[in-house]
């Protein structure tokens, strides 16, 4: 199993990204003409600055069929998430005393995790892992296919024993055994993005949900072949079910 070099918690994260931000400020202060440069290398709202700088963006080819290449259904991603997972936490005071097991997840420059309303905000180090190289896979796909960048939307994590009770109670076909309630399982929307937006800079050019879900089905069917993931897609729900491998 790959493992973080050090135990990531909520305080350690927040603390760290204050601390880098903090850096990158200085640096912009101190050297201001750094920004300035890099905005005259590349601008993603100009296709001939894109193309200068990157060369002929690649094309967007996205994949045959969605449900035909990925089809991981609960029962073949259950087997995963039981031998990667931690045993079902019972509720969110047990989720907190599971620190030596799980990981604390956060928005980061490569990925928004949504307001979450039956899920918490922790994985297994092997799937954090994962969903930060989904995250970084997407924007280097961005990147070369000369688009707007933008962060792909985390909306379920880990559930509680207590989470998925209530689920069940509002929809009877969620399943009670559900992957998520061992940290190595997250879903992914496809219908929507944050995008990445310079302050100080122009606004983005637009760009269609559909366009950004077919870059975003490359890197999934990519991480998917390389036997990193199993992926079910969701139709009704409107995301990318995964859990690491």
């Amino acid at each position: 199993m790959k493992k973080l070099p050090f135990k990531l918690t909520k305080k350690t994260f927040q603390t760290g990204f204050m601390v880098v931000v903090l850096i990158l400020a200085c640096i912009r202060w101190a050297f201001p003409s750094i920004a300035k440069e890099t905005h005259s290398q590349i601008d993603f709202n100009d296709e001939e600055s894109v193309t200068s700088y990157v060369g002929m963006p690649h094309k967007i080819r996205s994949v045959p069929n969605y449900q035909t290449c990925f089809p991981d259904t609960n029962a073949v991603q259950l087997v995963a998430a039981q031998r990667w997972g931690v045993s079902p936490v019972r509720d969110r005071e047990d989720a907190e005393s599971r620190k030596r097991e799980l990981v604390y997840i956060d928005s980061n420059p490569y990925y928004h995790v949504d307001k979450l309303y039956s899920s918490i905000p922790y994985l297994v180090p092997h799937a954090a892992n994962l969903l930060q190289d989904i995250g970084q896979a997407f924007f280097d796909s961005l990147y070369v296919k000369g688009l707007p960048l933008h962060r792909i939307i985390v909306t379920s994590v880990l559930r509680s024993q207590e989470d998925v009770a209530k689920l069940r109670r509002r929809n009877g076909n969620a399943t009670e055994n559900s992957c998520h309630l061992y940290g190595t399982t997250f879903d992914i929307c496809y219908n929507r993005y944050e995008t990445v937006e310079d302050p100080e800079g122009p606004a983005r050019r637009a760009v269609r949900n559909d366009t950004l879900k077919w870059v975003l089905s490359e890197v999934l069917r990519d991480m998917r072949e390389q036997g990193r993931v199993y992926i079910k897609y969701e139709v009704k729900q409107g995301c990318f079910h995964m859990t690491v491998r």
